[in-house]
Order: C-alpha cells, then structure tokens, then sequence
C-alpha cells in the first residue's frame, strides 16, 4: 500500500515538472484561443441590444391603504403577465409598427418579467437594433394598457419607465468570450501534453529501466555529446557509401 502512494507521488511530482517545462506551449494556446475567441465574438456574432419598459399593474383610482385592493394586484400579476404576450397583442404590434415577423418571431424577443414582492411589469426586448427595440417596447406597453383594462374591464395600468436606446449590446461578451476561450485553450493544450507523457512508454534512463521492466541496473556508461555527433557523422557516412555501391551495381 505504502509503495502505491509512492509511485502516485512520484507521478504527480513528474507531472507537476512536465507542465513546468511545457509552460510555454500553454500559455501559447491560452493567447491564440483567447485572440480567436475574441475576434470571432467581435465580428461574427450579432450584436443584441436590450430595452426595457415598466407598467404599474394598479391605477390610479386604487387604494394603496386598502389591503384587500394591493393583495388583488398581486394575484392578478400573472394575468396580466399572459395577457402581454397574447396573439392578439403580439399581433397589433406588428400591424402598428409594421414589423417584417410573424407572432412566434416577434414573441421570441420579448420577455415578461415581474420583480419579487412589486406589482410591476418588466418588458424586454433583445433585438440587434437598438432604435426598433425601445420602439418594440414602448408599443408592446401601450397596446397592453389598453388590452389588459379591455379583458380585465379595469383602468389602463400606468408606465414607469418607457424604452430606452442602449448605446452598448448586451451581448455578446467579448471580454468574457476572451477568457472562457483563453482558459479552453490553455486547458487542451495541458491535457494534451498529459496525454501524451502518460502514453510514452518508451525507456529514456535508468529509473525507467527499473520501473517498466523491474530489473536493477549495474551501471552507466556516459557518452560525450562529441562522441554522439561523430556516431551520427559515422551513420550518414555508411548510408551514403551503401547508396554509392547500390548505383555501381546497377550499372
């Protein structure tokens, strides 16, 4: 048992020196990833911009005092919720604005919200315009006025906050598509360099030796780098003399 934690230790210590000595190579992914990441999400992704409009679900004629009258708006919040997002909504604001989309499209921009503990509605639209989608908003607010007090036979509900122009998308992020791509890139590239040291079996020195084929070695026997360069000298000189004799016969 004592032997299989040392050789995990012993694994997790080359590992550790592995990525040290890799470092580069992922630090070199990290940016590349991360560059393309970037450049990709700032000019190929659409750029979505977000307005926002807020209606007051009570009237004016109702009673803040009256308990009875503040519970009843809160009930009717999901209601009132549904009935923004209805085909006959949806439908009158494509006419007004004469919008190029179908109800199912121009649906899938808009998001009802209500905010925790308030009996106000949020309405949201994402489009790529900016300028068309604080107009989105602002008609999906007025012909909702008058449709909820239509179906609900009550006063129109009151506008807190029309649209507004977002001078900046809300998405994508570049900056964060950046780092998600940077550390993408610098995982793979430590994973691959893993891969590959624990797929290499071959036997580089005397640990090895010892590990992979369990026998003890007796000794070394250094060689000079100087000796190595003339084996190599030695190598291609007899290839080339062999590749000589080859032709002579031929002839």
């Amino acid at each position: 048992m004592e032997k299989t934690n040392e050789d995990i230790e012993i694994d997790l210590i080359d590992l550790f020196y592995l990525i040290r000595a890799r470092l580069w190579i992922i630090i070199l992914s990290a940016l590349i990833f991360a560059s393309a990441a970037g450049l990709i999400s700032s000019f190929m992704i659409t750029p979505i911009y977000t307005s926002k409009a807020q209606l007051y679900i009570l009237s004016k004629s109702t009673s803040l005092t009256s308990l009875a009258d503040i519970q009843l708006g809160t009930q009717f919040t999901q209601d009132y919720m549904v009935l923004v997002k209805s085909r006959p909504v949806v439908t009158k604001v494509i006419d007004n604005l004469g919008l190029d989309m179908n109800y199912d499209q121009l649906a899938g921009i808009i998001t009802i919200s209500n905010p925790s503990n308030t009996r106000i509605l949020e309405i949201t639209a994402n489009y790529p315009d900016a300028y068309l989608a604080k107009q989105i908003v602002d008609e999906f607010a007025n012909v909702s006025r008058k449709q909820i007090a239509t179906i609900m036979d009550s006063e129109e509900p009151t506008v807190v906050e029309e649209g507004f122009v977002s001078p900046t998308p809300s998405s994508p992020n570049n900056k964060r598509n950046a780092i998600i791509g940077g550390l993408l890139g610098a995982f793979l590239a430590a994973g691959i360099i893993i891969v590959l040291h624990l797929m290499d079996d071959t036997i580089k020195g005397a640990e090895d030796v010892e590990k992979y084929l369990g026998v003890s070695t007796l000794g070394l026997i250094p060689i000079e780098s100087g000796a190595v360069k003339q084996m190599e000298i030695d190598r291609k000189r007899r290839k080339k003399h062999s590749a000589l004799a080859k032709k002579g016969k031929g002839k």
